[in-house]
């Protein structure tokens, strides 16, 4: 049974790909960051403001050119989100708009990288040393890192593709003595760095739950600040294993292979850390601390698919069927839209001056939890026995699955229908939150909720490290004498 033709669901599945990435994941992360960041460093605000609100409105205009696809002749993008050539290069009109939408979204995300870095290197407060930084602020100081560094090879594949598209040139083209394996080597060297661009700012929001939920100091406070630079480092070493059965050089798999492999070192340092600093803490199993924990549970699950498809024998085996597309949302979905869950529902108080249902919170969670490892946990079994993924039909042994994933994907979008209301319904009535709810010593909890203009009507002096908790009297900052909010500008800048 079809509901589509072929075309128009290699266009679904390419839209929602390149939706959830570069208008979901990604923008979400921003945003929260936008938020927390210079509350943390005591900060009056984003270093360049008007920057800032022009990468926001880059964002909408992506957007239009993604979803308008829909409306060119001969239908949306269809080579997915990766947008492979040769083969973009023979679809309809609708890839030219892809082509435009991803620059506009990466323009957007390296305005917002640019702005971050300065933010964090020139605004923090006195006192605050690199040593005594919020892992959520190292955590976007790291992203921010990739983003500069990798974006712009996304932006010149794209270029190049539009070149052969419109003028005719032969970038990607092997009629024309083009190399069509250099497409993959540009677009996996931003694609796979990219991976962690969607998952840094996470690692820093459960750090920043765990340990204010667990009433622990992070386990490990600097080696996990530099497992993320350890991460940055080794991002770029490891673009090729997605290119294994693509056709390039036999004497690059080992070493991508080797660097694959490596860096579950970094994340696994992460992993343990978190399940230390949980050890034999006073646990409050609030709904930003149950996110942080699925994403724990399902982001091993993730990590230990990739180290199988670290293996050059097991990708040649596994290489685009729905083992992948397993892997690839419990990394992205398990490890990031869970983060964004915990952040939202951890800050929602200080933004809002309003607390979220808890109860609602907690249906939501485990609704997302049980409908998320009933969709696609399943998925690597049918992967394994030969699915193909990209293929808008399958055979009718895998009927019976697929018909079960199909009913636990439904129930997992009526999951953000009830995280919407829970939002929606709060923000408008829920009780008056407490300025710190979590008793949480970073920057941010030490103002009102929501902040005032400029954040602080006192400048915060950073005395000792973020994470300080169950030691008796210990303070991450003090506050000096209440100052006019220009000084307090003037000064967190100087």
């Amino acid at each position: 049974l079809q509901f589509v033709d072929s075309q128009t669901f290699n266009g679904l599945v390419s839209v929602h790909a390149t939706l959830m990435i570069f208008l979901f994941i990604i923008p979400a992360f921003a945003g929260l960051a936008n938020f927390a960041v210079p509350l943390m460093l005591g900060a009056p605000d984003m270093a360049f403001p008007r920057l800032n609100a022009l990468s926001f409105w880059l964002l909408p205009i992506a957007g239009i050119m993604f979803v308008a696809s829909f409306l060119a002749p001969g239908g949306a993008f269809g080579a997915g989100w990766t947008g492979y050539a040769p083969l973009a290069e023979g679809q309809p009109l609708g890839q030219t708009f892809f082509n435009m939408g991803v620059q506009w979204a990466g323009a957007s995300s390296i305005m917002t990288a640019l702005n971050f870095l300065v933010t964090i290197i020139t605004m923090r407060a006195p006192g605050m040393t690199f040593w005594r930084m919020p892992l959520l602020v190292w955590a976007n100081f790291t992203t921010s890192l990739l983003v500069v560094i990798a974006t712009p090879f996304i932006a010149g594949s794209q270029f190049f593709v539009m070149f052969d598209r419109i003028m005719h040139t032969d970038f990607f083209t092997p009629e024309g003595g083009g190399y069509a394996l250099g497409y993959q080597h540009i677009f996996w060297f931003y694609s796979h760095p990219a991976v962690y661009i969607m998952m840094l700012p996470g690692f820093g929001i459960v750090s920043e739950v765990i340990a204010a939920m667990s009433r622990k100091p992070i386990f490990g406070y600097r080696l996990m600040a530099l497992s993320l630079l350890g991460i940055l480092v080794l991002g770029f070493s490891v673009w090729a294993h997605h290119m294994f059965v693509a056709g390039m050089a036999d004497w690059l798999r080992v070493p991508m292979m080797i660097t694959t492999l490596l860096i579950a070192v970094p994340t696994g340092i992460k992993i343990f850390s978190w399940v230390a600093t949980l050890w034999r803490g006073r646990i409050h199993l609030n709904t930003p601390m149950l996110f942080a924990l699925g994403f724990v549970t399902m982001f091993v699950i993730g990590g230990l698919s990739g180290i199988y498809l670290g293996a050059v024998p097991i990708t040649i085996h596994a290489s685009d069927t729905y083992f992948i597309v397993a892997h690839i949302h419990y990394v992205l979905f398990g490890g990031s839209v869970f983060t964004i869950f915990a952040g939202v529902y951890y800050w929602f108080p200080k933004m809002t001056g309003r607390m979220y249902n808890e109860r609602l919170g907690k249906i939501h969670f485990w609704m997302t939890f049980v409908a998320f490892n009933a969709t696609f946990f399943p998925m690597h079994y049918v992967g394994l026995r030969g699915m193909p993924r990209r293929v808008s039909d399958y055979k009718e042994a895998f009927g019976d699955l697929n018909f079960a994933i199909t009913i636990a994907s439904f129930l997992l979008g009526i999951s953000f229908v009830v995280f919407v209301y829970n939002i929606v319904i709060s923000w408008t009535r829920g009780p008056i939150a407490d300025a710190n709810p979590w008793r949480a010593l970073t920057l941010e909890w030490q103002v009102t909720s929501p902040p005032p203009i400029f954040n602080f009507d006192e400048i915060p002096q950073v005395v000792a490290g973020p994470y300080e908790y169950g030691v008796p009297g210990a303070r991450h900052a003090v506050m000096s004498p209440a100052k006019e909010p220009q000084e307090v500008a003037e000064e967190v800048h100087a």
